[in-house]
């Protein structure tokens, strides 16, 4: 059994991989209750560490700079207290050409290059170019789900990553196309990019750096 996070931890992490989350995307997301998340969230926010914001008729929190250093700072200590950091590095640098071949994918399933308009958008009429890239996902979704599982031994928030992967590879499978990209869902996209800030935080190395 992996180590579990603390509630308060969790919260503000949760601001920072969820990205613009409101309290109860960030309770369901770690099980957590709703009520205690926003104590939390509360906390952090008189401390300067998270704060709301409304576009539109949308709400969510969002992290400041001093509660991404925080957040990095917890994390780095709960490395140190389950002697896990080598294990997340080992993951880590295991994940980069993962990433890579999902990144190719993606491009390939937004676009698909003519002889005349090298960037011209893909209409999803070539059956076999698709299917390199639905073989690509289902290649991509056993090996990240090793990585997860590995992870979730450690560190018991990583839990639940493959299987909600698992589950969008299964819809775009299927034929449901917004469920490799779309942001308004899990989407294979979405969880991919997620999982990815979950162990740049977890590291404290900096987005775009070990590209």
């Amino acid at each position: 059994m992996g180590h579990a996070s603390d509630p308060a931890d969790l919260a503000l992490h949760g601001v920072r991989v969820l990205g613009f989350p409101t309290t109860a995307r960030i309770a369901a997301r770690f099980g957590l209750d709703r009520d205690a998340v926003e104590e939390d969230l509360l906390d952090a926010e008189a401390r300067g560490w998270v704060r709301t914001l409304t576009f539109g008729a949308t709400s969510g929190w969002s992290l400041t700079d001093a509660g991404r250093t925080e957040g990095e700072r917890r994390l780095a200590a709960e490395l140190a207290l389950t002697g896990s950091r080598a294990a997340v590095t080992s993951v880590h640098a295991r994940f980069l050409p993962l990433n890579r071949r999902f990144g190719v994918a993606c491009t390939d399933w937004q676009v698909r290059p003519t002889r005349l308009d090298p960037m011209a958008l893909n209409d999803h009429t070539d059956w076999r170019w698709d299917e390199r890239v639905l073989r690509t996902l289902a290649s991509l979704e056993r090996a990240f789900r090793d990585l997860c599982d590995e992870l979730a031994a450690l560190l018991t928030r990583f839990d639940g990553y493959g299987d909600r992967f698992a589950s969008a590879v299964r819809e775009v499978q299927a034929g449901r196309r917004a469920w490799l990209d779309a942001p308004d869902r899990d989407s294979c996209s979405l969880l991919w990019i997620q999982f990815h800030e979950d162990l740049l935080a977890t590291l404290g190395i900096p987005r775009g750096s070990d590209a």
